[in-house]
């Protein structure tokens, strides 16, 4: 009874020593373990960069510089052409017709006319004197505005440009108005009336006033 108890003993011995030894090297090989394998970075906390503002978008010209060089070639062309146009139709462009001393005098003794009643004979014999005096002057190109009542017979004598009926209607003329303005001859609206259709009659050259 004693021999079996103690061969129980022994057993259940050796089996406790077997576990205790199996227990022993798997914790050994399990720290081996871990120290043969690598080990995961833990992970550090670090501050967050801060973000770099956005640069502003880079201007880009959309053309090709020989074609904005073209362009401004042939706008530099067509702006030239247009200019060198408007000097050439401002040269080109006729001229206002100016009125022939014809019509400048017929219109300057009509407007005598409306003030044959408001004019003495005197101032009035001036006016239409020198209404014919520029005519022939314009027209004739006789200095007539500044020579004498002689003198201008004298010129208008020598030109071959006035007619013996022109002669002899500014002889008529002039007489009657070196009267009125020199000898201070008494005169009458009738007398002013009278040069008025004198002066007419030579201006259109001869015709009736």
């Amino acid at each position: 009874m004693n021999e079996l108890r103690n061969r129980v003993d022994r057993d259940l011995r050796a089996r406790w020593a077997g576990q205790a030894i199996t227990l022993f090297l798997v914790s050994g090989l399990s720290a081996h373990a871990q120290l043969l394998m690598p080990q995961a970075p833990q992970p550090t906390s670090s501050p967050t960069p801060e973000l770099a503002p956005i640069a502003p978008p880079v201007p880009v010209f959309p053309y090709p510089a020989w074609m904005v060089i073209t362009a401004a070639g042939i706008a530099l062309i067509l702006i030239s052409a247009i200019i060198w146009a408007i000097v050439r139709h401002i040269k080109n462009r006729p001229q206002p017709s100016q009125p022939a001393p014809r019509e400048l005098a017929l219109a300057a003794l009509e407007a005598l006319q409306t003030r044959i009643s408001e004019l003495d004979p005197y101032p009035f014999s001036i006016e239409v004197s020198g209404v014919l005096r520029t005519f022939v002057m314009d027209e004739f190109r006789v200095a007539a505005t500044r020579q004498t009542s002689p003198e201008f017979l004298n010129a208008a004598a020598a030109s071959p440009r006035f007619t013996e009926g022109d002669k002899s209607l500014l002889a008529a003329f002039l007489e009657k108005v070196d009267l009125i303005k020199f000898a201070r001859a008494q005169a009458s609206t009738t007398d002013s009336e009278t040069l008025l259709e004198q002066a007419r009659r030579f201006v259109k050259g001869g015709q009736p006033a």
